[in-house]
């Protein structure tokens, strides 16, 4: 069983572990030491086992945070799911498009063709 020697709050402590968990007991150790340190200098001298437990007990109030938030995603995750299944389930709806009467229709093509010519003529006179 691997040993991997890590520093948390300013001490050295040898810990031992599962093949292939070195980093991750080096990225936990890296964690507590952060708030070990943070507690030694806040406090100055603290005995280990009162750094340590202080230590635990923030980073697990971090932690319970962290998962009170994870619910809270995965609830907001399930709810819309449900709704976008609720939403496929649903027939399509119809949608009505206007239509444009006839008389209007020709209106606009009537213009269409004066401002064409009116255009030309523009444009005879601008090239003579």
């Amino acid at each position: 069983m691997p040993e991997v020697d890590v520093m948390i709050g300013g001490r050295n402590f040898t810990v031992a572990c599962q093949p292939g968990e070195e980093q991750y007991l080096r990225n936990a150790a890296a964690a507590l030491d952060v708030e070990a340190s943070a507690l030694v200098a806040q406090v100055g001298r603290i005995t280990e086992a009162r750094m340590l437990l202080m230590a635990g007990l923030i980073l697990a109030d971090k932690t319970g945070g962290h998962n009170d938030q994870v619910r809270a995603l995965t609830d907001r995750i399930k709810a819309l799911e449900a709704e976008l299944n609720a939403a496929r389930a649903a027939p399509a709806k119809t949608v009505e498009v206007a239509v444009i009467p006839e008389d209007v229709t020709k209106a606009l093509s009537d213009l269409a063709e004066q401002a064409e010519a009116l255009a030309d003529q523009v444009e005879d006179i601008a090239t003579r």
